[in-house]
C-alpha cells in the first residue's frame, strides 16, 4: 500500500491551493505544504493544451530544488482550462471572469492538470484530461456567481465544488478531482510506480 511505502519519504506538496491540499489528504499520505511566491507562467508559443499544464508543473518544480535530497519527493501541479484552442487562465477581475463564463456557457471545455513528481535523481510528469459540459447559463446566474464567490484564483473562473459547479455542469468525461485541481487517483498510481 502506498501509505506504507511512502512513509520513509518527506513528501512536499508545493501548492497554495486549498483544494489540492484537501485532495492529497484524501489519499491518506503524510505530507507538508511548502509554497513559494508565484512563478512566471510564460509558456513557449509552440506548445498547446496538456503540454502547457505539464510545462508549468515542471517549471514550478525547478524552484523547489533546494528541498531535494534522496528521501524527499516534491509534487507540483498546474491546472488549465482549454476552450476554443486557447487557455482560460485565472481571471484578473470581475469583467474578465464574467466574459470567461459567458464563453463556457452551453459549451464543452477541457480541463488539463499537469503533475510533476520530483526527487533528487528523477522526475515524472503526467497529465489528466477531463471534458466538462456546461448547460446554458443566464447572465444573472453568471453575475451572481462571480459577485458571491469571486473565482479569481480559479482557472476558467469557476470551481466545480462551488455553486456554479453544482448548477452548471451537465456532465463530465474523466476525473472530477482533476477539475478541482489534482487528479488524485492517477497521482496515487504514479506515486506507487515512482517509488518502486
Amino acid at each position: 500500500m502506498l501509505r506504507d511505502k511512502i512513509s520513509k519519504y518527506r513528501l512536499i506538496l508545493a501548492s497554495n491551493s486549498p483544494r489540492r491540499q484537501q485532495l492529497l489528504k484524501g489519499i491518506d499520505v503524510n505530507f507538508e505544504v511548502i509554497t513559494k511566491p508565484e512563478i512566471d507562467e510564460l509558456v513557449p508559443e509552440n506548445i498547446y493544451a496538456q503540454d502547457i499544464a505539464m510545462f508549468l508543473a515542471e517549471h514550478k518544480a525547478k524552484s523547489y530544488n533546494e528541498f531535494l535530497n534522496p528521501l524527499t519527493i516534491v509534487i507540483t501541479a498546474d491546472t488549465i482550462v482549454w476552450f476554443n484552442n486557447k487557455v482560460l487562465n485565472k481571471p484578473t477581475n470581475k469583467d474578465e471572469a464574467i466574459r470567461m463564463l459567458i464563453e463556457l456557457s452551453d459549451n464543452m471545455h477541457i480541463v488539463y492538470t499537469g503533475v510533476c513528481i520530483t526527487t533528487l535523481k528523477k522526475q515524472k510528469t503526467f497529465y489528466s484530461e477531463t471534458k466538462v459540459w456546461f448547460r446554458n447559463l443566464s447572465k444573472s446566474e453568471i453575475k451572481y456567481y462571480v459577485e458571491k464567490y469571486k473565482p479569481y484564483d480559479k482557472a476558467g473562473a469557476y470551481g466545480a465544488q462551488e455553486w456554479l459547479g453544482y448548477v452548471a455542469i451537465e456532465r463530465i468525461e474523466g476525473s472530477y478531482f482533476n477539475v478541482m485541481g489534482l487528479p488524485v487517483q492517477k497521482l496515487y498510481s504514479e506515486l506507487e510506480k515512482f517509488i518502486k
